[in-house]
């Protein structure tokens, strides 16, 4: 076996002309580095070298194993270029997750910019789901990382951040009756015991949909729930047309979705959390380095409300 050693030694004769030379950029005696030459002729089986009573010559052979070695050196510098890169979070690729409410507030797709402007070298693959599916797919491998809404429980191996707590607000469609002579601290949630609510469904994000209902027990009333949908935006949807009223995290309403009116919850209010959902342990520097982006951001953006 030939290794990249041998190839160096052959190489630098090659550009250095004599042995003597060869062996000085080496730093070694010329001796070794003549039997070293010996051994690489002896492996590879042809003669590589003429010695000539002054100096010496690659055969065609040699010249040929010279620059084959040179692509082989070359490239083995850029693997371990992308090596290091790698590990230092520069190189590679995450795949990162949210779900359809968490991406309507700016800080995810602010940290998303800052990543990529910070680390380009890094291919960020994005996808969209329930809280549910997002844990599952991060336990399973599927992705790295995620933006997710109280989970609920967490899955073993997974740890969960607190990134930030966005109040919620009460969607009703335009010209409720809710909608008429607003006080400016809002209205309670026990003004929404008549109606029928719109709900996000359990199965997808239980611990969004069960903050709603505990609030609404606490505030005295069962909410009458008339419509459950997959998606945080479909909800709004339904409002739109009439069919009852919601209550979504704030950022929601960056979303256009027409004859719909948002009102605050009056206190206590109520929040919906957004929480970073990653393997225990993550051993990849990309999505640590993705980690500290939103640490930063979310402690930027708390200290620019306070």
């Amino acid at each position: 076996m030939v290794d990249l050693r041998h190839l160096s030694y052959l190489i630098a004769l090659a550009e250095e002309g004599t042995v003597t030379a060869a062996a000085e950029r080496l730093g070694i005696q010329q001796p070794p580095l003549t039997r070293q030459l010996r051994a690489l002729e002896d492996r590879v089986g042809v003669p590589l070298i003429h010695r000539l009573p002054r100096g010496v010559e690659l055969t065609e052979a040699g010249k040929l194993l010279v620059e084959e070695g040179r692509v082989l050196t070359a490239r083995l510098e850029q693997a371990l270029q992308a090596a290091r890169r790698t590990a230092r979070g520069e190189q590679g690729r995450i795949a990162v997750g949210f779900t359809s409410s968490a991406g309507f507030h700016p800080l995810v797709p602010n940290v998303i910019r800052a990543f990529r402007d910070k680390w380009p070298g890094v291919a960020l693959a994005l996808e969209e789901w329930g809280t549910v599916d997002l844990v599952e797919a991060i336990r399973h491998e599927r992705l790295d990382i995620a933006f997710v809404r109280m989970p609920g429980t967490t899955a073993a191996g997974l740890v969960l951040e607190d990134v930030l707590d966005e109040p919620m607000l009460i969607a009703v469609p335009a010209g409720h009756r809710l909608a008429r002579d607003i006080p400016e601290v809002g209205i309670p949630l026990a003004a929404l015991a008549d109606e029928t609510f719109i709900m996000y469904r359990r199965s997808a994000g239980p611990g969004l949909h069960d903050a709603v209902i505990a609030a609404c027990v606490a505030a005295g009333f069962s909410p009458r729930v008339g419509q459950e949908t997959p998606r945080t935006v479909s909800t709004l949807s339904l409002v739109a047309a009439g069919l009852g009223i919601s209550v979504v995290p704030a950022s929601m309403r960056r979303m256009d979705a027409g004859n719909v009116l948002y009102i605050s919850i009056a206190s206590p209010g109520l929040y919906a959390p957004i929480q970073l959902a990653s393997r225990r342990g993550e051993p990849s520097r990309a999505v640590r380095n993705f980690r500290e982006i939103v640490r930063r951001m979310a402690q930027s953006a708390a200290a620019g409300a306070a």
